[in-house]
């Protein structure tokens, strides 16, 4: 039976929804469209939270469509140089990492931050 959890967290609503479907077995959470979605036995930390939070914003401000498409763009640019790296070379993925300990990060950040990491 899945539970499902809203909450806010830093200005930025996010659905959590736990389940065993998604995402797929050996991963522990995904973040679709805003939507999070972590496996049932899965322990969610604030680092966490924030880190997916900051992607929630990321989404919005590039219309969701444009976020996905911009990272598979950037993921394969970048694994050419990164190999199996490239994840973390995202500049999505490097703006969420480097500010999922800033708890206040969200209230002061400014649209499109993660060029800045490009």
């Amino acid at each position: 039976m899945k539970a499902r959890i809203f909450i806010e967290y830093n200005n930025c609503n996010m659905k959590i929804v736990y389940n065993n479907i998604i995402p797929f077995e050996g991963f522990a959470a995904i973040n679709l469209f805003g939507i999070f979605f972590v496996r049932k036995n899965v322990i969610i930390s604030d680092r966490l939270i924030n880190h997916e939070s900051i992607h929630t914003a990321q989404m919005k401000e590039t219309l969701f469509i444009f976020f996905y498409i911009w990272y598979i763009i950037e993921w394969l640019i970048k694994f050419v140089p990164y190999g199996g790296e490239a994840y973390y070379n995202l500049s999505f993925e490097r703006e969420a990492y480097q500010n999922a300990e800033n708890k206040d990060y969200l209230k002061n950040r400014k649209l499109f931050s993660f060029l800045k990491y490009l």
